[in-house]
This record gives structure tokens, C-alpha cells and sequence, in this order.
């Protein structure tokens, strides 16, 4: 089969190579912990501790306030110092629960599966999920027991895990498929044991040979999965085009992904899913990768949740001459600049990039020149261009008419502007001030 995409896109710089080849470290944290009680999608989760209390690792500290939301559990053992807000990537305060790590990790027990998979419920499927407070680990954090749950099950003829990672400088998913395919695997397999008509699709692309190799293999006693190999394109894992490269089927703003019968994971999350059914364990850890030219040791690291920035850009050698220009939680096209290090990883924490050059302060925003390259490139199929300048002049009417709500944000009309305007961060604040506006 070929090679299949979508329309649009970029092929920007991929800086893979400073930690495609470095293996996933395990890195135990020592400074205090801080665990954010909304990271994810819906309502903050409750605590469930105070201050004075002793925690061990994997004790649920804070429980989910509803359907759409998701407990959150200890990483390491320790005292609960208090609970107050703390800064965040997103460059929030969230209220959040620290804890001061004793360094010993004494762990609950996990009740590991002992019946074979086959004689599980879907109702203990989605359960066990949904107490391992399981979510989107891609980095929009919807939980996972929700996204399991459709309205129309008999519908989901297809699981897609999205293996791609188009986003530059990042691997972690990337090891995750060499290092441990099997588990992602078994983790889509609890997945299609919850909709027996569904086929899955591991979607890769193209760059990545020795993953695809290695899935294959891990495949090989798995009928109902195929490898789908995509290509090499940003933003190939956004869920819109994966979506489309691999069914041909289309979605928009206002569907889901359930609604044309698919369903999409994460790498990390199959791993978390399997390790939660089979293993009985919550989601306490994931991996990071901290990379950059800015950093003296680009590595991948299974990082507990809860550590600190800082001291994970410590492990990685710390910074190559002094402070970098630039800081971002995520990757360089749709990852967050931050201002401080002292912020803790969480659910959604996929890297940190530290960057030497920062590229958009480099130059002014000028006026734009109608060359229509944001159009090109654009995957959402609308015109960045003007849906800019819509904003700017708070034309909201004309800016939903025109399509604005569709753009998924990835930056592709940013990096192609010549004018260097701030296309996708204006189209963004316009969007979200509009989502804000609906929900009053």
C-alpha cells in the first residue's frame, strides 16, 4: 500500500536526530512534587489529601469531579506539604497538591489481571481506565474513559493510534515503538476488545523505519491490526488529517471522530492502557523528551508526573552557554513558551525544547503581501490571511462565516508567512474568545 496524507501542510525542520537514538532513561526526581488539578480536559479533579498526610506511589490524591474529568495519583511517597495554586505551562496558576519526596518510593500494591482479557467486560474495561485516571497523552488531555464511552459503539469500525509525531524535536514516541512495542499493542488491543467490529491502524510516517519494523513485528500475531505508513509531513498526527490520510473519511469543528466511526490514541496512551488493565497500575509517569541546541544532552526520559522542569533540563546536562533564548513545553510549532522552569510535568507533558535562536523575535510582523502561501499550506482549507485581519479588527461575525473555527491552530500559516505575522497565535485568541463566549 502507499504512502497516504493529506492536502496542505509543511515539511518544516525536524531536529529528531539530536535524541531519535538516545534510549528512554528512567529519572527519579528528589526536589518536591506539585501535581496541577486540571490536567486534562473537564472539570479539576477533587483532593482527596491534606496537608500532614503520608502518600505512597500510586495512591489516587485527588479524584475526578464528574464524568469528564480524571483522578490523579501520586508518583513518589512522601508528605503532603499544602495545596495552593502553582504556574503551569500554559502560563496559569493552577490549584495544586505538593508533596515532599522522601526518596524511598514505597509503592500501594497493584492489583495485577489474573483472568484473561477475553472474560473482561466492557464496563471493567472502561473502568479500570478510568480509575487509572487515563488521558489523552498527546496533549489535549481529554480522559480517555470518556473518549472510550461514544454515544454509537456499534458504530467505531476503526481504532487509529497515531504513531506519527510530526512534531518537530520530538521522540518519545518514536522509543516508545522501539522500546516497548508490544505494550502498545496489548494496549490497543484492550481498545478493540471494547468494539468488536473495529479494525486497528498504527499510522506512521515515513521517517521512522525502525518503528515501522518494529510494529510490524509486533504485529505479526495480531490479524486485526495493520501498520498504515503516512508521509513524512507536519501536521500529519493532528487529528483531522490522520484521520482523513488514513479513512478518507472528514470531520470539522463541530464532530468528533466517533461521529465518521473512528476512534484516535496516542502511543503513550496504549502504553498507559495496557499497563492499567494488564498491570493495574495508574498513570504516574510518561516519557519526556528534553532536547534542543541549547542543551548540553538531549535525552528521552520517563519522567514521574509531578517533577520539575528544572530538574529534568539538570539531568540533560543542563544549558549550553549560558540561558537558552527560547523555552517550550512541547514542540516548536503548537508547544508553549514558558518564562520559568519551576513548573511541573504533567499528563500532557510530551518534551522540553530550549533553543538557542529564537526565530519569531528575530523579526517584525509586517503587513501582509497576498502571496497566499498561509492558503497553500493550510490543512484546515481556510484562509489564514484573512481571517487574521478579521480578528485584528474584531470582526467576529465574519470570522466564524469565513470558516475561522476550523483552523486547528498548528502553525503551518506562521512558519510560511513571509511577513512574519503572528497568523495562527491571532486566529487562536480569536478562537478561544469565541469558545469562552459560547459557554456564557
Amino acid at each position: 500500500m502507499g504512502l497516504v496524507t493529506f492536502k496542505g501542510g509543511i515539511h518544516p525542520y525536524e531536529g529528531k536526530e539530536l535524541t531519535m537514538d538516545q534510549p528512554i532513561e528512567i529519572y527519579l526526581p528528589t526536589g518536591e512534587m506539585v501535581y496541577p488539578l486540571s490536567q486534562h480536559i473537564g472539570a479539576p479533579a477533587k483532593p482527596l489529601v491534606k496537608k500532614g498526610d503520608h502518600v505512597l506511589v500510586g495512591q489516587k490524591i485527588a479524584e475526578a469531579a464528574g464524568f469528564v474529568s480524571a483522578h490523579i495519583h501520586a508518583s513518589v511517597s512522601g508528605t503532603v506539604i499544602k495545596t495552593e495554586p502553582r504556574l503551569t505551562a500554559n502560563g496559569n496558576k493552577t490549584e495544586s497538591i505538593i508533596i515532599e519526596n522522601d526518596g524511598a518510593y514505597e509503592t500501594i500494591e497493584f492489583e495485577k489481571r489474573t483472568n484473561p482479557l477475553e472474560d473482561m467486560s466492557r464496563e471493567e474495561i472502561v473502568a479500570a481506565i478510568q480509575e487509572a485516571g487515563i488521558v489523552g497523552m498527546g496533549g489535549a488531555g481529554f480522559p480517555t474513559h470518556v473518549k472510550l464511552s461514544p454515544k454509537n459503539p456499534d458504530l467505531i469500525d476503526c481504532i487509529i493510534v497515531n504513531g506519527s509525531e510530526c512534531e518537530p524535536y520530538l521522540t518519545s514516541d518514536y522509543r516508545r515503538m522501539l522500546e516497548e512495542p508490544e505494550s502498545v499493542v496489548q494496549g490497543l488491543e484492550v481498545v478493540l476488545k471494547l468494539f468488536p467490529k473495529a479494525t486497528g491502524i498504527i499510522a506512521i510516517e515515513n521517517n521512522k523505519p525502525k518503528a515501522i519494523e518494529r510494529m510490524k513485528e509486533a504485529i505479526a500475531d495480531h490479524p486485526n491490526i495493520r501498520i498504515q505508513i503516512m508521509k513524512t509531513k507536519y501536521p500529519e498526527g493532528a487529528e483531522r488529517q490522520l484521520i482523513y490520510a488514513n479513512t478518507k473519511r472528514y470531520i470539522n469543528s463541530t464532530m468528533l471522530p466517533s461521529d465518521v466511526g473512528c476512534i484516535v490514541h496516542n502511543i503513550d496512551t496504549m502504553v498507559a492502557i495496557y499497563e492499567a488493565v494488564y498491570l493495574g497500575m495508574p498513570l504516574i509517569d510518561r516519557i519526556v523528551t528534553v532536547t534542543g541546541h541549547a542543551i548540553a544532552t538531549p535525552k528521552n526520559f520517563k519522567a514521574l508526573l509531578g517533577t520539575s522542569f528544572q530538574e529534568l533540563i539538570a539531568a540533560a546536562g543542563g544549558f549550553v552557554n549560558g540561558e537558552p533564548e527560547k523555552i517550550i513545553a512541547g514542540g516548536p510549532m503548537m508547544g508553549k513558551a514558558v518564562f520559568d522552569t519551576h513548573i511541573p510535568i504533567v499528563k500532557g507533558s510530551s518534551a522540553i525544547l530550549c533553543m538557542q535562536e529564537d526565530e519569531v523575535t528575530m523579526y517584525e510582523p509586517s503587513n501582509c503581501i497576498r502571496c497566499g502561501r498561509c492558503v497553500s499550506v493550510c490543512p484546515g482549507r481556510v484562509i489564514p490571511s484573512k481571517l487574521a485581519s478579521l480578528a485584528e479588527h474584531g470582526k467576529l461575525d465574519a470570522f466564524v462565516e469565513q470558516d475561522g473555527m476550523e483552523c486547528c491552530e498548528c502553525g503551518c500559516c506562521s512558519y510560511v508567512c513571509p511577513a512574519k505575522r503572528h497568523l495562527t497565535q491571532t486566529i487562536a485568541a480569536t478562537r478561544k474568545s469565541i469558545l469562552a463566549s459560547r459557554k456564557k
